[in-house]
């Protein structure tokens, strides 16, 4: 393991570093993309991310953090002082560690399904912390896959694995237009359940125990005709109040755990 020192902002290594963190068009042009984080990192090793550098803050990165990444990353590291720091990472508290990281494929060919899949699919969700909130909750959730259609958002964007908190590096993810999206899940027997008002049941009377796909559209155009025509069902959620929506992440989770609440009383019984 070779340790580089840079002290300068103007090194070009931390203009590299900086330019991916702030361009997609610098992430697709090298292939990298940025994390900040033990944990992060570590996520992203484990799903089988090859790191190409690592920055290390030995001021604030302990002994025991450094030795257990230096033990799983075959690449370069370049130490440098918290002032430098300070400047680069993107956020607080990431432990003195920032990593580039080699992009993957998010295709539906990548997606490797169990007995009953549960899916989650997103339709052009623009904001990262939308996105990364329904991450969250479908990696606490057991979900087998997000498949996000037709994306508005760089999938290595930094506020989106920031919000995600690394559930974009544990919750198998793809990529694909809806139609691709469609027919995949029409050839692999998948159900297919849109949340919508219009003509709709209530949630927790739509059959989830199979092989279920739930799909969310955007909170201001809902879904595209292509997914209600396509539907199996269309399900709602109950609103009591005054208002008839609720944010995307917030949906997508009550619905989730739905199913999850549905297969445990079949594992159970």
């Amino acid at each position: 393991m070779r340790i580089e020192t840079i002290t300068s902002a103007q090194n070009p290594k931390i203009k590299d570093l900086l330019a991916l963190q702030e361009k997609s068009k610098e992430r697709r042009k090298k292939g990298l993309f940025v994390v900040e984080g033990r944990r992060e990192l570590l996520h992203c090793i484990e799903a089988g991310y090859e790191p190409h550098t690592v920055f290390i803050c030995p001021e604030i990165l302990q002994k025991a953090d450094f030795e257990e990444i230096a033990s799983k990353c075959r690449c370069n590291f370049i130490e440098i002082p918290q002032h430098l720091y300070d400047k680069v990472a993107y956020r607080g508290g990431t432990e003195g560690v920032i990593a580039e990281l080699h992009c993957k494929e998010m295709n539906l060919e990548s997606l490797k399904l169990k007995k009953n899949p549960l899916i989650v699919v997103l339709e052009s969700v623009e904001k990262p912390g939308n996105l990364g909130a329904v991450l969250r909750s479908a990696d606490a959730s057991g979900v087998d896959a997000v498949i996000v259609c037709d994306p508005l958002t760089d999938m290595y964007n930094p506020n989106l694995i920031r919000s995600s908190i690394g559930a974009i590096f544990t919750v198998p993810v793809a990529t694909a237009s809806s139609d691709e999206t469609i027919k995949w899940l029409k050839v692999n027997g998948i159900k297919i359940y849109t949340a919508q008002l219009q003509d709709s049941e209530w949630y927790y009377d739509t059959d989830m125990k199979g092989g279920t796909a739930i799909i969310m559209g955007t909170e201001a155009t809902g879904l595209t005709d292509a997914w209600r025509k396509a539907a199996d069902a269309h399900i709602k959620i109950p609103m009591l109040g005054k208002l008839d929506s609720l944010n995307v992440s917030v949906s997508a989770a009550i619905l989730m755990f739905e199913a999850v609440r549905q297969r445990n009383r079949v594992e159970h019984n």
